[in-house]
């Protein structure tokens, strides 16, 4: 049970960062980036192109994917999330899916056609190490390290530095933040692109533990919202919260019942979370 737990924590912790790009998107711009996991797996094909076509180390070429991820967000927002941003309500909402579901579709149809064996994978050698009397794979360790400092980073960001009060600002009130002085579309084209870059983070430190391509995409986007619903929509700290708390349910129920029923027992907790509180964990109620 130890090591399913341990497990757990470290598949959270990659479950946060998921879940953080699509909360933030979210609760800037209204959206549901329905291709969220697509753009981490395409992030993760051209880190796996770097390393294999052009013989870039792992180290630049992780650091270029995922600069390609995030430009390939800033772009999305630029031009196609002009015409979302023009609707208001319910019609910001039906726009915002109806166009990134067909992002997702061009996505992965593109790499299905182009790269349908390409996979990433990123090996740590080492020995593994003992953790509370179970034995963890470097690559793990690692990985969770990454996602540790990244989500410290992120929670510092936004709640000591200016940029991240005025993110702060506009999803707790678009107008009250444009009155004083902050730029929404500014922010969320920032947004968009830490969005883009914590997808292809987390492909790539998924790809400590296993290859990543893109069979990997619908489940990612799948964990993301799930995440997202369970910490509240609009929460850094809810999402990695939640993230965590999803990882060890997913490990241990796959450790007493099955992997089949893993997405089963996630789903589950998505929904007792609606009934009970359906602001999320830390989301704010409307």
């Amino acid at each position: 049970m130890r090591a399913a737990i341990l497990d757990g924590i470290v598949l959270g912790l990659q479950y946060g960062l998921l879940g953080v790009g699509l909360t933030l998107v979210y609760g800037l711009a209204g959206v549901l980036n329905l291709a969220h996991g697509q753009v981490a797996v395409l992030g993760a094909i051209i880190v796996s192109l770097l390393m294999d076509d052009a013989g870039i180390p792992v180290v630049p070429a992780a650091a270029l994917g995922i600069v390609a991820a995030a430009l390939f967000m800033v772009v999305l927002d630029r031009t196609l999330m002009r015409a979302v941003y023009r609707q208001e309500g319910e019609r910001r909402i039906l726009l915002g899916l109806l166009l990134m579901l067909g992002v997702s579709f061009v996505v992965e149809g593109f790499i299905t056609w182009q790269y349908p064996v390409q996979q990433l994978g990123i090996r740590i050698s080492g020995d593994a190490v003992p953790i509370l009397g179970v034995r963890m794979p470097v690559g793990a360790l690692v990985a969770s390290g990454i996602a540790i400092v990244i989500g410290l980073v992120l929670v510092a960001f936004f709640r000591y530095t200016t940029l991240g009060r005025g993110v702060r600002s506009v999803i707790q009130d678009e107008t009250g933040a444009r009155l004083c002085g902050v730029n929404p579309s500014a922010v969320r084209t920032f947004i968009f692109g830490v969005s883009g870059a914590l997808a292809c983070l987390v492909a790539v430190t998924r790809s400590m533990t296993g290859p990543i391509g893109f069979g990997n995409a619908i489940t990612f986007t799948t964990l993301a919202l799930i995440v997202a619903v369970v910490g509240g929509l609009g929460s850094v700290s809810g999402a990695f919260l939640a993230g965590v708390l999803l990882g060890i349910v997913d490990r241990l129920s796959s450790w007493y019942i099955g992997t089949y029923v893993t997405t089963i027992a996630l789903l589950l907790c998505a929904a007792l979370t609606i009934v009970l509180r359906p602001s999320g964990l830390f989301g704010r109620a409307e």
